[in-house]
């Protein structure tokens, strides 16, 4: 993440330099956003007359064909979160319901953005450079565009401290995952990884589409499955078979590698979900709309629909550093270590950070 990135900067170059500097910022401006405007009390209990309180998926057909490469998600109620995961952000478990939508099939591929920013120039958060005038006392030779990669330590003395497996790598982007002498040659149709929310974000303004609420996201992921644990159901590893790119064996040390891949992989390697979604768990964690607030549940009502999550942002791990929601896991979580594989979990990032193991997809909404 380009946070974390500055952090590992200023603590290979000046200790303390760069997070005392984003904490001042931040105190000065309000965390707020385009889904600030959504009020949480308005979406509560507000559930047509006549649709049921128990989960259901909606049987209505697609309004039109396909768009190239999405999925029609037919919208219903369904239990969100997970109230036996041991994430007390999971908790507690609510109805909600969400309208029909169309879903991109995959996460956003190496090829996908590649042709949007030769059409368009864009330049990601990792390539962009480091004003000097934040980062006091850092020698401008350290100043350096980059982004936070995960390079896997030789032993740990525990899973307390996530520096010891990622090191901020000057000239790490979407183009070169790993740094300068890496590519994205052979991974056209790997997820593109190193983006930021406002990376995801203009990509999907310039396709027509914009990024899933945290609810759309879950009721996709779940393809009909109702409160079970993966997105593919209740095991793991369904008659021993892998089903989604996660870490397998010690983390952070050695990836056994026994999915196939160490790394990210095809959006496609693995089965489709029930509603016919690749990847919607494992492989990259991928950006939401919402704000995240780790309490937001328990404000909600009975039966929410069409939630847009909290007006503002605020980790109380790292107050003052606006996050949005992340879902999915990553091919980095293991059964020991993050484990947000789980589909009613949530994930979090700082808006201005990408790391290797963070992508996107979009979603287009219907008007009836």
């Amino acid at each position: 993440m380009r946070r974390l990135g500055y952090l590992l900067l200023s603590i290979a170059v000046l200790a303390g330099a760069v997070a005392v500097w984003r904490s001042m910022a931040r105190r000065a401006t309000p965390v707020t956003g385009s889904h600030a405007a959504h009020d949480p009390q308005a979406a509560t209990h507000a559930h047509a007359a006549g649709n049921s309180p128990e989960p259901r998926i909606d049987d209505a057909p697609p309004p039109a064909a396909a768009p190239p490469g999405m999925v029609w998600i037919p919208g219903g109620t369904f239990w969100m979160g997970c109230d036996d995961c041991g994430m007390p952000d999971a908790r507690p478990v609510h109805l909600v319901r969400v309208s029909g939508f169309w879903m991109d099939e995959t996460p956003v591929t190496n090829e996908q953005f590649d042709r949007f920013v030769r059409e368009t120039g864009y330049v990601t958060v990792a390539e962009r450079p480091l004003d000097p005038a934040q980062f006091p006392g850092v020698p401008a030779a350290k100043l350096v565009p980059g982004s936070a990669v995960f390079v896997p330590p030789a032993s740990v003395a525990s899973l307390d401290n996530p520096m010891q497996w990622w090191r901020y790598v000057g000239g790490a982007s979407w183009r070169r995952p790993e740094g300068h002498d890496s590519s994205i040659k052979g991974r056209d149709q790997h997820p593109v990884v190193h983006v930021a929310w406002d990376d995801a974000a203009a990509y999907l303004k310039w396709a027509d589409k914009q990024l899933p609420t945290e609810a759309q996201f879950e009721f996709a992921a779940r393809g009909g499955l109702d409160r079970q644990h993966y997105a593919w159901g209740d095991e793991l590893e369904p008659k021993g078979r892998a089903v989604a790119n996660i870490w397998q064996g010690a983390f952070p040390v050695a990836n056994s590698g026994h999915d196939g891949y160490r790394g990210t992989s095809p959006v496609n390697a693995f089965p489709v979900n029930g509603f016919k979604l690749y990847d919607m768990g494992g492989n990259v964690w991928q950006w939401c709309a919402d704000w995240y607030r780790p309490e937001y549940y328990a404000t909600l009502g009975a039966i929410t629909e069409n939630p847009q999550g909290p007006p503002d942002s605020h980790d109380p791990a790292e107050p003052g550093m606006p996050k949005r929601v992340q879902r999915g896991g990553s091919y980095l979580c293991a059964d020991e270590y993050c484990t947000r594989y789980l589909v009613g979990s949530r994930g979090k990032g700082a808006v201005d950070s990408g790391s290797s193991n963070v992508g996107f997809r979009g979603v287009r909404l219907v008007s009836r």
